[in-house]
């Protein structure tokens, strides 16, 4: 496979540009949902072992903000994982209400999966730009994630 060859792009339309971007999210999606299955796991799941793998000891409260979902969301999906032997609950001294979650064996090897996985996609497609492409797209995602966060934060999002 060639690297694709980026060609400037004159007066870029900023809807249009969205468009692309959200047609580009949901193939990438729709593509590593696709990985994951293929090792027994959903995207949630995913989400919540990588992010366990990151920071273990975080409660369902803690967790549900880092994934951007509601404690709600997180609580069905925790009890299955733990059913599935994913997932452990600990109790956290001095609260009686909340419970730390920490990976089993079986969910740290899961986790690594998926996140090899992952590698692997992100290896054959976003991985085959250049060096000054790929430093060029982080810098236009931070500046936009700069510019939503402060979009939330004035409160128009």
């Amino acid at each position: 496979m060639s690297r694709p060859t980026l060609e400037p792009i004159p007066d870029p339309d900023p809807l249009r540009v969205w468009f692309r971007f959200i047609r580009l999210n949901r193939r990438v999606t729709a593509a590593v949902a696709a990985e994951l299955r293929g090792i027994g796991l959903s995207i949630p799941q995913f989400d919540v072992l990588s992010t366990l793998t990151e920071r273990e000891g975080l409660t369902q409260q803690d967790l549900a903000a880092r994934l951007y979902v509601t404690k709600g969301n997180v609580s069905g999906l925790i009890d299955r994982l733990v059913e599935a032997g994913l997932v452990e609950r600990r109790p956290i001294p001095g609260d009686r209400r909340s419970h730390a979650l920490h990976l089993t064996p079986a969910g740290g090897d899961l986790a690594a999966r998926g996140i090899a996985a992952q590698e692997a996609y992100v290896g054959r497609t976003l991985g085959r730009l250049g060096a000054e492409d790929l430093a060029a797209v982080e810098r236009l995602v931070l500046a936009w994630r700069e510019l939503a966060r402060a979009d939330t934060e004035a409160g128009r999002g």
